[in-house]
């Protein structure tokens, strides 16, 4: 049985999976309160659901979550995210209690990466270092020398010697951004993220030619033809930081919607579009992140279950990879 397995039997046994809550419940009022009962402190992905955006501590993306679940004092971190993240933080904190209020928050992208294959897939290339965005498996991490976000990747790619050859994994699409960014030519592993493959082509153009005036701003897990055509490239937290700086007061957003809660209450007199996949929805969400509610979060901290168990030699040889990224984004001031 997997520790995630282990963990939601854990839930079954104690009987809340289906319990209903009284709708009279201020659950602002008691995730607060047991936050304070719990010495607990909550991390939320810009990716989540707004309202738990509002009632985190933190509110980052991989790289600014990664630095603040390695500081926190708390004695419970709780990581509204999927459950990478959430491995992330049970690695740096291995002594600290780590709950995910919803267990199959997974992430496709971690999972278009199996840490078996990989490692045959990394046997053919003996001499090649592993880089490996964060967006993975903790047991993918033992087999990565240093780790990288969207925010530092062009850092650490930039960090490693000119003749050593590199393996980039799991997300393709960041991978040749990557190549295109920095000139390193790189073994790519064929990954990608549901979230940013989705975007129509076709309606985004039809979008641009809509509101001429706005600048379209792309994560760099989107396909290569879009990226060609963004206005600007950057990770969650520097599309954020871009709309604030821009003198543009439009703007089409090709990443997970979520992230434009954020973007409105930086900058309310701006507007902002999502942008649209290639189906029917109106926006284009992540699934998993939003399989994390309010309520959820809510039943997580009050039982303290689901908890996130991981073997201690994942923690032992995952960490290596992460602190070696933490390292060098330290010291490119990230």
């Amino acid at each position: 049985m997997s520790h995630f397995a282990a963990a939601e039997q854990q839930l079954i046994q104690k009987g809340f999976l289906d319990l209903e809550l009284d709708p009279t419940l201020d659950l602002f009022e008691e995730i607060n309160r047991l936050k304070k009962e719990r010495n607990a402190i909550i991390l939320a992905h810009y990716y989540q659901e707004a309202d738990i955006q509002d009632i985190a501590d933190y509110i980052g993306d991989s790289l600014g979550l990664s630095q603040q679940a390695a500081k926190t004092d708390a004695d419970i971190i709780v990581f509204a995210g999927v459950h990478f993240m959430a491995e992330t933080a049970k690695i740096l904190s291995p002594h600290k209690k780590v709950l995910l209020p919803d267990l199959k928050a997974g992430c496709s992208l971690a999972d278009s990466c199996p840490p078996d294959v990989f490692r045959k897939f990394k046997e053919k290339y003996p001499n090649h270092l592993v880089v490996s965005y964060i967006n993975c498996t903790a047991e993918l991490k033992t087999l990565t020398d240093i780790c990288c976000t969207s925010t530092n990747a062009v850092a650490i790619i930039e960090s490693i010697p000119k003749d050593q050859p590199i393996i980039f994994a799991p997300d393709v699409n960041l991978g040749r951004y990557l190549i295109k960014k920095t000139g390193r030519d790189m073994v790519l592993w064929n990954g990608s993220c549901m979230v940013h493959e989705i975007f129509s082509n076709e309606k985004i153009t039809k979008l641009m030619l809509r509101y001429p005036e706005a600048e379209f701003i792309a994560h760099p897990e989107c396909e290569p033809h879009l990226l060609e055509k963004a206005h600007f490239i950057g990770s969650t937290t520097g599309l954020l930081k871009y709309t604030q700086r821009s003198q543009a007061d439009t703007f089409i957003v090709a990443t997970e919607v979520g992230i434009i809660h954020q973007m409105q209450k930086a900058s309310p007199y701006k507007t902002f579009i999502p942008a649209p996949p290639n189906n029917t929805c109106a926006c284009n969400e992540c699934p998993h992140m939003k399989r994390n509610t309010l309520e959820k979060l809510y039943l997580c901290m009050e039982h303290e279950l689901p908890e996130i168990h991981l073997p201690q030699w994942v923690i032992e040889q995952g960490r290596a990879s992460i602190d070696r990224m933490l390292e060098i984004s330290a010291e490119a001031g990230l």
